[in-house]
Formats: C-alpha cells, sequence, structure tokens
C-alpha cells in the first residue's frame, strides 16, 4: 500500500499549466472561486482543487468574507524557484555566450 500523498511542493504546483494561469490571474488581485472559474473552461470544483493545490505549496491564501472564499497569490514561496534557476543559470548563460561567439565570429564567404 503507497503512503499517502503529503503536501504539494512549489515545483509540483507550478508544473501545470491550469495553476501557472491561476497565479498569473491572482498576482494583481484577491479574487472569489466564482470570478476565477469564469476564466476556465472547467467546472469550480475543478478549480477549487488547482487552488487547493496552490495553497498547499503555499502560492496561494485563501480567506473567508462573507459566504465567499476568496484567494490572493502569497509569492513569498517563489524564491524557492528563483534560488533554483539561479543555480542552472550559469549554465545557459554559457551555452548563449557560447552561440553568440559562434554566431558574431562566423563570416560568411566571400562571393567573387
Amino acid at each position: 500500500m503507497g503512503e499517502p500523498q503529503g503536501k504539494h511542493d512549489v515545483f509540483q504546483a507550478i508544473a501545470d499549466p491550469t495553476r501557472r494561469k491561476l497565479l498569473k490571474l491572482l498576482a494583481d488581485e484577491e479574487l472569489p472561486v466564482k470570478v476565477i472559474s469564469g476564466h476556465f473552461p472547467m467546472s469550480r470544483t475543478a478549480v477549487s482543487k488547482h487552488l487547493r493545490i496552490l495553497s498547499e505549496a503555499g502560492l496561494v491564501k485563501e480567506r473567508k468574507v462573507g459566504r465567499e472564499n476568496r484567494f490572493r497569490l502569497d509569492p513569498a514561496p517563489l524564491h524557492e524557484l528563483k534560488q533554483w534557476y539561479a543555480y542552472f543559470e550559469r549554465f545557459w548563460e554559457n551555452k548563449m555566450a557560447a552561440l553568440q561567439y559562434l554566431v558574431e565570429s562566423d563570416q560568411p564567404d566571400e562571393v567573387e
């Protein structure tokens, strides 16, 4: 029997394109589930599941206002992604610098 699945981490949470779109949507304002689900071609239940995963990863915060639940982005966990990206960026920069050198040093043959 498998172990119960724990909380989702930031990398798992952003792996899905729908969740990335949710993060963009919530970047500038707090929104209720009803409004959020209007931006996606899926049921409110499906949107709520995506929000739960983002919440477990700490990427969104939820608060109750009257009878509705509102969600907003909490960008703090994105720092982990930034650190990961910064470490590997040096490899990409080296490859880009090498490509730039090759492209700029490649002189076209002169046609006589």
